[in-house]
């Protein structure tokens, strides 16, 4: 194994899925990608209007910075990659861009509602990788 990428947002299912990755890429020595992504709203129809004003760029690169600092308190360096999008669908094109090998997600409790309209980025990620995938609970 040699790239993970992982998705990281101020979430506690996040924060454990940043301490997974932390932990495989110490165990065997593989590279470390951090993602945090911005979604975008979107219109009922699916046209996407932009950034999502709740969510802006700036929130995502202070966690960024956050899971730069935990990371350096492990000692270990990592690329930190900022994307705008739909959650899943950036996590798979951050780890094509990085030829990544396995991508770890953190799951939190979705509704039925998000489970079943697709929002859930662990489904979307797991169902549409390229590469394993960790679903850290």
């Amino acid at each position: 194994m040699r790239t993970i990428l992982v998705g990281y947002d101020d979430s506690e299912a996040a924060g454990r899925a940043l301490e997974r990755a932390a932990t495989l890429a110490k165990a065997l020595g593989a590279a470390l990608v951090v993602t945090s992504v911005a979604p975008v709203t979107e219109t009922t129809g699916g046209r996407s209007l932009g950034a999502d004003p709740v969510a802006p760029a700036s929130e995502h690169l202070a966690e960024l910075r956050e899971a730069r600092a935990y990371l350096d308190g492990q000692g270990l360096t990592a690329a930190f990659v900022e994307a705008v999008g739909h959650e899943g669908e950036g996590l798979l094109a951050a780890a094509q861009a990085h030829d990544a090998d396995l991508i770890v997600v953190g799951a939190a409790e979705s509704s039925l509602v998000q489970r079943l309209l697709g929002h859930s980025v662990p489904d979307t990620v797991a169902h549409r990788a390229r590469c394993d995938v960790l679903i850290v609970r």
